[in-house]
């Protein structure tokens, strides 16, 4: 076994056994160095998710919950702790077998959509069908696409849609290969309270659908209160 995070080979993926919830969360902290010597980003976390919940993470800006999110996710490394998803120690893998494990079992939705320019709407829903080497990827992705209201606008390339548009595709891209997780960073962030609403209410219900275990990171209250439970973030410490 390593010291490190991230320096295990894949075939440290081995599920424990039993019955696991989606995702655990044990002594997981982030610090980084800064002028003053170290900053603790994340203190010792310890929670669980299980499956099908719907967790809402929430606090001020700032504090460390974003960091959470992307620690869960495996898009950054911890200073210390593990997550376990779907008792996989994720940082028993080394970064190729964590990108593996986000493209079979992640969704990711981000407050500023991070669709490829350079691609259509129906061509950026499409990518994670490909990616996974789904067959008939262009016939599920105008269908998902149709699902969340953007039929029409399948050839349009994302700086000819608008925020709430771009919030769509993000959502079809994120559910289109039908993940058991779902991630969401503030994905009302960008958006005004009309059409921020409309997201909330299309995310919640392709939710329910899907039957996913979701997690949002939020200082929206109200968003947060349609989540089955909420926990609070505060200079890195859940409270």
């Amino acid at each position: 076994m390593p010291d490190g995070p991230g320096l295990a080979s894949s075939a440290a993926a081995v599920p424990l056994s039993g019955a696991q919830p989606a995702i655990a969360v044990s002594g997981l902290a982030k610090r980084v160095a800064d002028a003053s010597g170290e900053l603790t980003i994340l203190h010792e976390v310890d929670f669980t998710v299980q499956k099908a919940e719907t967790l809402a993470i929430v606090g001020a800006s700032g504090s460390g919950k974003s960091t959470l999110l992307g620690l869960l996710a495996g898009l950054d490394t911890p200073s210390a702790g593990r997550v376990l998803l779907d008792g996989v120690d994720i940082y028993a893998l080394d970064e190729d077998g964590r990108a593996a494990l986000r493209k079979e079992k992640l969704g990711f939705v981000f407050q500023s959509f991070q669709l490829l320019a350079h691609l259509t709407a129906l061509e950026n829903v499409m990518l994670p069908l490909e990616l996974r080497g789904a067959t008939h990827a262009r016939e599920k992705a105008e269908s998902m696409l149709e699902r969340v209201g953007l039929a029409s606008r399948l050839k349009h390339y994302p700086k000819y849609l608008s925020g709430g548009e771009q919030q769509r595709v993000a959502l079809a891209r994120a559910f289109v290969t039908e993940p058991p997780l779902l991630f969401a960073d503030e994905p009302t962030g960008s958006l005004d309270a009309a059409t921020g609403e409309a997201v909330i209410k299309l995310m919640f219900e392709l939710n329910r659908q899907h039957g996913s275990t979701l997690v949002l990171v939020t200082h929206d209250q109200a968003m947060a209160a349609r989540c089955g439970r909420t926990i609070t973030i505060a200079a890195g410490r859940l409270l």
